[in-house]
């Protein structure tokens, strides 16, 4: 049997980042004073004043595709809420606004009133106010619909988390994912094709007794700033990385000139079991394309591990646990299954 890879299933991550470098050369402008440019990674942070703005902006992706298969459309607003927050909540923001872009091939209501359910579900969930947005019907460009977002938050900029204080001897703690989250999709589609099945069979024995393939991946991505922004308040953090595209690779994005050593991981839900056996997929591929069970990954002291994950697993709905440590070194390392990153 073939292995399956995302990048025969059409998205090569490989690329992409030569496409996002290529992208990043032609643009120069920057701006002084208010507005200001203060870096960030997964959310950008702006010069304003005692504070710095965040700004993200990010999408549904291809599970969309799923959610009209089965005609089930209202957790997809959570999904594109929680890709957002999630990410302003790395460097340290807390979120406080939404608009949403809800592209579409035909702007049929009882569509867009299930889209809006779920919008409404993740901003209550992630206590941000959706102070607009826009709908484009564009027939001649979208099959069906497309779904993103761009966040604003917000930081005292001596409260600004971006990874530079890192150091070996700091503690990873994962906080658990729903399960695929929304990253990944193509694979998920592609393997699902190959393998002859559609969303409404049902699972086999062993995985999800009762449940259509397709209802389980809907399943909404977890949103974990509530939690996170109890533990600005007690603890100084190091670093967050939201694990989205990219898989765990994703933590090289706080800091290359340490190791993370993820030696304890969560437990992979049993989906991705289920999408590795079917589609044939190694170990390397399936831990840089998808979370494996792990949606957020924060980064303390030693001396303040065990206060966060017991402040965390009282405000987190999310399983949480030590999964590793910080080492001399560079990249993203597994012991257990012998992959580096």
């Amino acid at each position: 049997m073939n292995k399956s890879t995302y990048a025969k299933s059409g998205v090569d991550i490989f690329k992409e980042e030569e496409a996002i470098k290529s992208l990043l050369s032609s643009i120069k402008t920057k701006r002084s004073g208010i507005g200001k440019s203060l870096g960030g990674h997964y959310a950008g942070l702006i010069e304003f004043g005692e504070y710095a703005l965040v700004l993200c902006t990010d999408g549904v992706g291809s599970k969309v595709e799923i959610a009209n298969a089965m005609r089930k459309w209202d957790t997809v607003g959570i999904d594109c809420i929680a890709m957002n927050v999630n990410d302003a909540i790395c460097v340290g923001a807390e979120p406080i606004a939404f608009v949403d872009y809800l592209a579409i091939e035909d702007p049929k209501p009882e569509i867009t009133k299930e889209i809006g359910k779920g919008l409404e579900v993740g901003a209550n969930l992630a206590n941000v106010s959706i102070v607009g947005g826009e709908t484009a019907s564009l027939p001649e460009i979208i099959n069906g619909f497309d779904l993103a977002g761009t966040c604003l938050g917000y930081v005292k900029k001596k409260d600004i988390v971006i990874g530079d204080k890192i150091t070996p001897g700091d503690i990873i703690i994962g906080l658990s994912s729903s399960g695929i989250h929304s990253n990944g999709y193509t694979l998920v589609r592609y393997v699902l094709k190959n393998a002859n099945l559609n969303y409404q069979n049902e699972f086999p024995s062993g995985y999800y007794p009762g449940k259509k393939i397709g209802e389980v991946l809907l399943t909404p991505t977890n949103i974990y700033v509530k939690e996170t922004l109890e533990l600005f308040k007690k603890v100084k953090v190091h670093g967050i990385a939201h694990i989205t595209g990219g898989g765990l690779r994703n933590l090289n994005r706080l800091n290359n000139k340490v190791k993370f050593v993820i030696d304890n991981q969560l437990e992979p839900q049993p989906i991705f079991n289920f999408l590795q056996k079917i589609g044939n997929i190694e170990d390397k591929e399936m831990y840089q394309t998808f979370n494996m069970g792990m949606g957020l990954a924060i980064i303390v002291s030693e001396k303040d591990a065990k206060d966060s994950v017991n402040l965390l697993k009282k405000y987190s709905t999310a399983n949480c646990k030590i999964v590793g440590k910080i080492t001399e070194g560079k990249g993203v390392e597994f012991p257990d299954l012998g992959l580096n990153y």
